[in-house]
């Protein structure tokens, strides 16, 4: 299969060197370089195998594309590059909700491109642990059972496994949703509040994931795999995860580094105005949404959320 990843950040790049294994793939970006070296990924030398352009018209070319862009910039590209896109088997990689049209990147992508095939690679992962070859599950969600197995088995390699589904809503918001709770999670820890108080964060989290999605037409069973509580469980207890350290900060109220992109702040944005338009209760994510704003305190957050009425689990 003839792959181009569209996208050099650390996921894009993890992932070239990844599939790599199995063969030629192409990977876009700017500022590529020429010392196959990435910025993103210090250490990691990129193999031979992936060929490194700058010029989109040559990575459009593959039948197979891995849109390995920010949730929040994905409906721009799409925009911009529809006609060179439709019809070809397109992956989306981004973990967020966009904040213009309240969707997830698998609808931004059908709506853009009709003619595409879509699928959505999801699940608890970090970069730098794919880059350095460390075992990985990750989820293929793809509403086509045929091409979601193909995928299956074009991305598998040694060391990264993939479990398919055809539950793509429910696999890309299992994605976007933790980025959330993981905030939440972080200004817990930051605070100083203790594990206990995360604990119970990482078990409502979930619930609000579960209901939203739920809401949305997912099936509950997919927010348990890999796309939901394996991603859940990963980001809200690792300092390698960005939206973690963005939480941890805000809770401790020190600075971040702005350049840093944090796809769980708008996806929070996002969530706390689709879940007023569909009525549905969201409360760790409008707070997170406030927290991120400023229009709250973390002391106020935390006593408005130890205040709500008492109820059964």
């Amino acid at each position: 299969m003839n792959i181009t990843i569209l996208g050099a950040g650390a996921f894009g790049t993890a992932l070239a060197v990844a599939l790599s294994v199995n063969g030629p793939v192409t990977l876009w970006g700017r500022r590529l370089g020429s010392d196959r070296q990435s910025p993103r990924l210090p250490g990691v030398t990129l193999p031979a195998a992936i060929n490194l352009t700058e010029d989109l018209d040559t990575a459009l070319n593959a039948q197979c594309l891995l849109l390995g862009l920010p949730a929040q910039a994905l409906g721009g590209f799409l925009a911009d590059h529809a006609d060179a896109l439709d019809g070809k088997t397109l992956v989306s990689t981004a973990k967020g909700i966009d904040l213009t049209h309240l969707t997830g990147p698998s609808s931004l992508i059908a709506q853009a491109c009709p003619a595409a095939h879509v699928a959505v690679l999801t699940g608890p992962s970090f970069a730098a642990d794919i880059a350095r070859g460390l075992p990985t599950a990750l989820t293929l969600a793809c509403t086509d059972p045929k091409i979601g197995q193909s995928l299956q088995h074009a991305f598998s390699t040694p060391v990264l496994r993939l479990y398919r589904t055809t539950d793509v809503t429910g696999a890309e918001l299992g994605g976007a949703l933790k980025n959330v709770i993981a905030i939440a999670a972080g200004i817990v820890i930051g605070a100083r509040l203790g594990d206990s108080a995360r604990a119970a964060i990482i078990t409502r989290g979930f619930a609000e994931m579960t209901r939203l999605a739920v809401r949305l037409g997912a099936r509950s069973e997919t927010l348990t795999g890999l796309s939901g509580l394996g991603d859940l469980t990963l980001t809200c207890t690792s300092p390698q995860s960005r939206n973690f350290r963005f939480g941890h900060a805000l809770g401790e109220g020190a600075a971040f580094d702005t350049t840093t992109t944090v796809e769980g702040v708008a996806t929070a944005r996002a969530v706390a105005r689709l879940a007023e338009r569909l009525g549905t209760d969201m409360p760790i994510a409008a707070m997170v949404a406030r927290l991120a704003d400023g229009t709250v305190s973390v002391e106020k957050a935390l006593e408005d959320l130890m205040n709500r009425p008492l109820k059964e689990e």
